[in-house]
């Protein structure tokens, strides 16, 4: 089973940027569809974006059009770059791939 390791969230102003990382533990080459989740205190987690191997990439309404989710098979990693970012998107960030547990995740906290 594949365990997924999130990181770079952090403390960003309103307006700012962040770019996220998924560390694979094995290949990813294999796996069709990954993506981002989040959760917010006190709110159910939910999903941001998918890409699959293909290259189509979804996005959730809030976040499309600041957020780009990509890939790099080679290396066994998944990103998000976030730009423009609201004190909405405060959460932490997850990776996602189907059969994986939830790792960690990644805390990112936007100040207004």
């Amino acid at each position: 089973q594949v365990h997924l390791v999130e990181s770079g969230g952090g403390l960003v102003q309103a307006g700012g940027s962040l770019r996220l990382s998924c560390a694979a533990s094995g290949s990813i080459s294999s796996i069709s569809t990954m993506g981002w989740y989040r959760q917010a205190p006190g709110k159910e987690r939910e999903l941001v974006a998918v890409i699959t191997n293909g290259g189509y990439k979804n996005y959730e309404e809030s976040p499309r059009g600041r957020f780009t989710i990509s890939r790099d098979n080679a290396k066994n990693m998944l990103y998000l770059q976030m730009n423009s970012l609201k004190p909405e998107d405060t959460a932490v960030y997850f990776c996602w791939a189907p059969g994986t547990a939830w790792g960690q995740g990644t805390q990112v906290t936007v100040s207004s």
